[in-house]
């Protein structure tokens, strides 16, 4: 009984870490808010998720957001 305990734990602690390990680093996407409170619905707020819901806006008008945060929507792929 203990080895399943043991085993469960460790399944559970190791999902987590792979959580954690491919979470979005918000600080990141720090570079993209001025743009994002230019470009984006601010109905919401601006929170967090609302910046992350805009990059396809702040994609498609790329040409207008500094080049930092075109290199963050590069790494997330909206570039």
């Amino acid at each position: 009984m203990r080895v399943i305990a043991a085993g469960l734990l460790l399944g559970l602690v190791l999902s987590l870490t792979a959580t954690a390990a491919n979470a979005i680093d918000l600080a990141e996407l720090a570079p993209c808010r001025p743009a994002a409170a230019r470009l984006c619905d601010r109905s919401g707020g601006m929170t967090w998720a609302n910046l992350l819901r805009c990059g396809a806006t702040l994609a498609a008008q790329s040409w207008r957001v500094s080049n930092e945060c075109r290199a963050v929507l590069r790494k997330y792929g909206q570039l």
